[in-house]
């Protein structure tokens, strides 16, 4: 790296603008700033310094401030176009096809696509985590670009600086020597009673104050990018689950997301308020929705299989515990926690049909249709047979002549049915449903008469597990005394100097908040009988004003 050469003798590195000895500006741009421009106290920053290799070139992309917005935008939109349709853990659906044919079916063509371009699953999909990756380089590059340079100013800063470093700060006075060697033994006693950390050289006083409060920014991004990573942690398997499952009473099935281990339903229990013994507040919504619940639980027992148990293999489960899930009361186990989350009362699980003779009403038999898992074949015995020949759970209608379905749950089932007897041997054909048949083939001989329902309550039950909350809520809580570190001090400096003709020079700067430091200065000045001091900004804006009024 060149170095810089600065008239004083002290050696900068490429790219700085300002002594970091003695505060002259070091190149022509600073050098006709009537203000000088401190934010980085002048020092060497490497996005501003080179741009030669593809790793400067890759540093100098992320340390942009423009970039890091950017991303921050196109982020906020792709998470805005997430919430136009659910995401693909609230659809009522499992299986790949199965989802994109929900997609499909509700919301049209656009919920095809929606699907295709992977928006169902925005924030577990690659190129989202791409973006998070992005925004937290971004976050770290731009802060080592910044906060490295500032530290090792600040740590350096001489207490005594150039003339035309004074001249160039915002708040800057001049004036006789009053009180002699005493301006300074007051000036110091007077800043330190404000707290102030002083240094004193030769005819030089440094004055400073919560210097800890410039790395208030960096404090945030280092929140932000631990926020990010438990952020990202969550795509990774074992880190994060909130996956859904409906579960019938009686039913057992394997616990998404949670290898080994199944539930079982024994039974759902809904209890509502009792309009005589609920208060007045109950009685009021009780008159205008009719029901209230009052607790509603599934009564489960959580199963684990043998870890010598064959792939699929489900007749040897173990027992866990047995437990009752309510709201806000869950089933946990190993890291997991099964939640009470929705139900549905009085889901058809079972059908019971009789097959008889249409002309003199004998009956050949009863069949009981599993609505969950039906049997392809019911044979009644004496040659008498009924065939499913298609299934449909949730049936909609006809769509040119074929029947539709609306869903994999059974809210309207309806089948199309072969019947075989001795007197048919080629069978009839008939299409079934509530309150409905259809003889596709003409008028049959025998019928499929419905005759009774069976039913039973789902519960809707939702798994989670969160590794990265803890991760979540240190970033939080980085980010926010970050938030408070910068929001509540300010980086205030005063210098005062003696001049080469024995005059006293005074100069302040702060970050931010600049009628704090200027009471500061006023208190010190009072004691120590200090030259008075002039805003240059407010004079630069004056003159900038009264130039504007002579060109007009």
């Amino acid at each position: 790296m060149n170095k810089i050469l600065c008239t004083c003798g002290h050696e900068n590195p490429k790219g700085t603008v300002l002594c970091g000895s003695c505060g002259r500006p070091l190149t022509e741009e600073a050098s006709n700033q009537k203000l000088v421009d401190m934010r980085y106290e002048g020092s060497a920053r490497r996005s501003q310094t080179f741009n030669k290799s593809i790793i400067d070139k890759v540093w100098n992309f992320f340390s942009s401030v423009k970039v890091g917005v950017s991303l921050i935008v196109i982020i906020l939109v792709a998470a805005a176009i997430g919430t136009i349709l659910p995401q693909v853990f609230y659809v009522p659906a499992t299986g790949e096809a199965e989802i994109a044919a929900y997609y499909e079916r509700v919301y049209g063509t656009f919920g095809k696509l929606y699907y295709q371009l992977g928006l169902s699953d925005l924030y577990g999909s690659w190129w989202f985590q791409t973006l998070i990756g992005m925004l937290g380089i971004s976050l770290i590059v731009a802060s080592l670009d910044r906060v490295i340079p500032l530290y090792k100013s600040l740590k350096k800063q001489r207490t005594r600086r150039h003339e035309s470093f004074m001249k160039r700060q915002r708040i800057f006075g001049i004036g006789e020597n009053a009180l002699g060697e005493n301006t300074f033994a007051k000036s110091e006693e007077k800043l330190k009673s404000l707290g102030y950390n002083v240094k004193r050289e030769d005819g030089a006083v440094l004055g400073e104050k919560a210097r800890f409060s410039r790395w208030g920014p960096y404090i945030n991004h280092l929140g932000l990018i631990i926020f990010l990573f438990g952020v990202m942690l969550r795509a990774l398997p074992g880190f994060y689950v909130d996956e859904t499952m409906w579960l019938r009473e009686g039913e057992t099935r394997a616990i998404p997301e949670t290898p080994g281990y199944y539930l079982k339903s024994d039974e759902f229990i809904l209890e509502t308020y009792d309009k005589e013994k609920a208060d007045e507040v109950f009685n009021d919504a009780i008159e205008r929705v009719g029901t209230i619940a009052s607790n509603y639980q599934t009564d489960v027992v959580l199963y684990k299989k043998p870890e010598d148990a064959l792939p699929g293999q489900t007749d040897k489960l173990e027992e866990v515990k047995k437990d009752s899930i309510q709201v806000n009361e869950p089933l946990k186990f190993e890291g997991f926690a099964v939640y009470q989350m929705d139900f549905r009362l009085d889901e058809l699980r079972s059908m019971q049909f009789n097959l008889s003779n249409k002309a003199t009403g004998e009956s050949l038999g009863d069949v009981s249709v599993d609505l969950v898992e039906p049997e392809m074949s019911y044979d009644l015995g004496n040659g008498n047979k009924v065939e499913l020949l298609g299934y449909y759970p949730d049936f909609t209608g006809f769509e040119n002549g074929e029947p539709q379905t609306q869903s994999p749950i059974p809210n309207n089932p309806a089948f199309l049915v072969k019947m075989t007897t001795p007197e048919t041997p080629k069978g009839e054909t008939s299409f079934v449903a509530i309150k409905q048949t259809v003889e596709p083939f003409g008028e049959n001989k025998y019928k499929l008469e419905f005759n009774n329902v069976e039913t039973r309550d789902v519960s809707g039950l939702t798994i989670r597990k969160d590794k990265t909350l803890w991760v979540l809520a240190l970033g939080g809580l980085i980010f926010m005394i970050g938030v408070a570190q910068g929001s509540y001090w300010n980086h205030r400096r005063i210098w005062i100097h003696e001049t080469k003709d024995g005059h006293i020079a005074v100069a302040a700067h702060t970050n931010k908040n600049w009628l704090s430091v200027k009471k500061d200065l006023d208190q010190v000045t009072l004691v120590a009988n200090l030259p008075p001091y002039i805003d240059q900004h407010d004079l630069e804006a004056l003159e900038e004003k009264k130039d504007g009024e002579k060109s007009s």
